[in-house]
């Protein structure tokens, strides 16, 4: 069963109500900050932040005639404060200051959830690369067997990339979390700089070093890009269960709940629903950074070509991001894994995949590598085009002792250093 809590309450920061609430919790901000230095009375303040309100209502009659949403809220929000110290609200800024300030508390807020969905998900893929160690599965290359690994030591390395993948996350997090509290193209023409530091203070922020109308858009498609490498990291281990689910190589699947059913002519089928799902959100994601690359360019000191395309994409992304980690999340914890499978196709063709082994064995008796690698390929592709009835390990016996065979096919010795691999990661 897919959790559902967090996907509910990460798509309530970008409803529209949402928004104006931390648009009025900006306002409030610089209120505080003006009444710190002195500018705003105490009981205007202690006014304002009891009765500063909107309605999403009363916003939209008003935007139908000022065309400007900014305008419409700071309308309604004067009107419920109303008399003399509805005037210390907004005092000096611009939208932008406004907008681009609570749209860092929105991404602030959506990413401590897309870090608590990283954490669980790291968690669960750890937890089972932990209980697979030392189960031994065929690793392959170009999509061919190519010599024995264990199935933990592959979900170590989706571990280590998702991990990779969190802290992109959070470096990009870490630079666009900034506000600007700056006025008209920038330049505190009728606000003061410590009023942008103090303002950022109360609301947890770091103040741009320096901001033209809006704070440089390089910083959000950062972030959206970061998305973009958690989707794709979800992505690449979803293909790799849907090539292990095939039928050809069966040596995982996603669960197959009671009463579940793949197909409606075909009873037999258990497809990877799942993972097939989270391959296609994956391109959803990784095609929101591109259009967030384009938000970079922008006219002069502002245009709002950009504004249209991050009220979809930053809700699009962070939305589809957490789903995608709690449902991933929910294939790993109940992945079947058949270990059985694994050892047959770590064996096919007589102990193919042992022919490096060999080649060097044969190297160790005096055979030069040009010739040692002519007599295992020849041992070898005779087994595999002999297909179910070929063993390589048996045409191997012309040139290599029982002793010898032994040694070379023993996988303890292609193994050896998962103990080794395992501890970098405290397991």
């Amino acid at each position: 069963m897919i959790k559902r809590y967090s996907r509910e309450k990460i798509s309530s920061i970008w409803e529209l109500e949402k928004k104006f609430s931390y648009y009025l919790q900006v306002e409030l901000a610089v209120c505080s900050a003006y009444s710190k230095m002195g500018k705003i009375p105490q009981c205007a303040l202690e006014h304002i932040k009891k009765t500063a309100s909107f309605s999403l209502e009363r916003i939209d009659e008003l935007e139908a005639q000022v065309k400007h949403d900014v305008i419409a809220f700071l309308t309604n929000v004067n009107e419920n404060v109303g008399g003399e110290y509805s005037k210390y609200i907004h005092m000096g800024l611009t939208s932008s200051d406004v907008i681009d300030t609570a749209f860092a508390l929105q991404i602030k807020d959506a990413s401590k959830i897309i870090n608590e969905d990283l954490d669980i998900l790291l968690n669960s893929i750890l937890n089972l690369a932990q209980k697979h160690k030392h189960t031994v599965c065929l690793g392959r290359s170009h999509g061919i067997g190519a010599e024995v690994i264990t199935f933990g030591f592959k979900l170590l390395n989706w571990y280590d990339m998702l991990y990779r993948a969190k802290e992109r996350f959070n470096y990009a997090l870490n630079d666009v979390l900034v506000g600007q509290i700056s006025g008209p193209v920038g330049t505190y023409s009728n606000v003061e700089p410590e009023i942008e530091k103090m303002t950022c203070e109360i609301l947890g922020l770091k103040p741009a070093k320096i901001s033209t109308q809006i704070i440089a858009r390089d910083r959000h498609s950062a972030y959206i890009c970061a998305l973009s490498h958690i989707a794709c990291a979800i992505e690449n281990f979803a293909v790799e269960i849907r090539h292990l689910q095939r039928w050809e190589v069966c040596e995982v699947e996603e669960g197959f709940s009671k009463g579940q059913k793949g197909s409606s002519a075909m009873p037999h089928k258990k497809n990877p629903i799942a993972s097939e799902n989270l391959s296609g959100l994956a391109r959803v994601v990784r095609a929101n950074s591109l259009a967030a690359m384009e938000d970079i360019t922008l006219w002069h000191e502002r245009d709002i070509s950009h504004s249209s395309v991050e009220r979809i994409i930053f809700p699009d992304s962070t939305i589809l991001i957490d789903y995608m980690l709690n449902r991933f999340n929910n294939v790993v914890n109940n992945l079947v894994v058949k270990e059985k499978n694994m050892i047959k196709n770590a064996g096919k063709y007589g102990g193919i995949i042992y022919s490096q082994a060999c080649l060097l064995m044969l190297t160790q008796k005096g055979k030069s590598r040009e010739e040692a690698y002519k007599i295992v390929q020849s041992a070898a592709l005779s087994a595999f085009e002999a297909g179910e009835e070929g063993n390589f390990r048996e045409n191997m016996r012309a040139y290599l002792s029982d002793e010898e065979i032994s040694e070379c096919f023993d996988e303890k010795k292609y193994l050896k250093n998962i103990e080794v691999i395992f501890a970098r990661f405290g397991i």
